[in-house]
């Protein structure tokens, strides 16, 4: 079965790219059904689920085209890993074997995000509703993001599968480049580096291209934010705009005459510009329609 699944990989090179693309615009489709006839939490990661899933099918579509694979690694790429590097991960390398001490840090990122999502949230006083609400975005975000998937990532490098994190450790960033281009989410920032910034380059430049994969994020955002809180429109975007202008910026001959190009200077940048208008990202809308009924719904308020 194997023999003939790589045969037909092989083969395929000439195939049409459409069917890569198809999921991405028919599962968000058929997530909108939900949108009047499920909770708002439920129809946020109904409609997150299926752009996860859709841009996760193409970029298993194209990378099928040019490595070699069997059909085991395949179905794991596309039903275990959280991550979008489809290339790396179906390839035949065999990555370092991960050290113990690496196991216990994404454990105890992990038990970071339980502890803040599900004690340290119900502990705030109840008419602190928008800082409970945060408080257990973040403990989500560290539970999954930092630490499943990093426990994720760890298996799967463990059984010989090159599987980097998706989190490359963003507190160390020296730059707010660094940040977004090599550290936060690298699952989304391969695609968007192989679906809009490389296509997109050519034509109008580096600088624009990268600004360009900044309002795409941010749109994405929005859909999956914005869209099912109805309200906030419009803030995710603004957020990314901010930091590709900041990125932009820091590039800039007036940024090395004002002496961000140095260390401190250079990451206490990158911590306002991230953190700061955070709320844009999370606005108070999908905080207390989507993320405290979730809680409430799955007993962690």
């Amino acid at each position: 079965m194997n023999a003939t699944f790589e045969a037909a990989i092989a083969g395929s090179s000439k195939s049409t790219r459409w069917p890569g693309w198809l999921p991405l615009f028919i599962l968000p489709a058929a997530a909108f059904l939900l949108r009047d006839r499920a909770p708002a939490w439920a129809f946020m990661w109904a409609l997150s689920f299926s752009v996860f899933a859709g841009l996760k099918w193409m970029s298993w579509w194209m990378a099928r085209e040019r490595v070699p694979h069997t059909a085991a690694r395949s179905t794991a790429y596309l039903l275990a890993w959280p991550g979008m590097d489809a290339e790396a991960f179906l390839a035949a390398r065999h990555p370092a074997k991960p050290r113990s001490q690496t196991w216990l840090w994404a454990a105890a990122k992990t038990a970071l995000g339980i502890l803040l999502f599900w004690v340290i949230a119900r502990r705030i006083p109840a008419e602190q509703v928008l800082l409970r609400g945060w408080v257990g975005l973040f403990g989500l975000i560290f539970l999954l993001h930092f630490g499943s998937f990093h426990l994720i990532s760890l298996f799967w490098r463990a059984m010989g599968i090159d599987a980097e994190p998706i989190m490359a450790k963003p507190i160390v960033s020296k730059t707010l480049a660094e940040f977004w281009g090599k550290r936060w989410n690298l699952g989304f920032r391969q695609l968007a580096h192989e679906f809009v910034f490389k296509p997109l380059q050519k034509h109008v430049g580096v600088t624009v291209a990268g600004l360009l994969v900044f309002i795409v994020s941010g749109l994405i955002h929005d859909l999956v934010i914005s869209v099912p809180a109805r309200g906030g429109y419009g803030l995710p975007t603004a957020y990314f705009i901010f930091q590709g202008l900041g990125v932009t910026f820091e590039r800039s001959t007036l940024a090395r005459r004002l002496g961000l190009r140095g260390a401190t200077p250079s990451r206490i940048f990158t911590i306002l510009i991230t953190a700061a208008p955070a709320f844009w990202l999370f606005p108070p809308p999908f905080v207390l329609r989507v993320i405290i009924p979730f809680m409430h719904a799955i007993h962690a308020l």
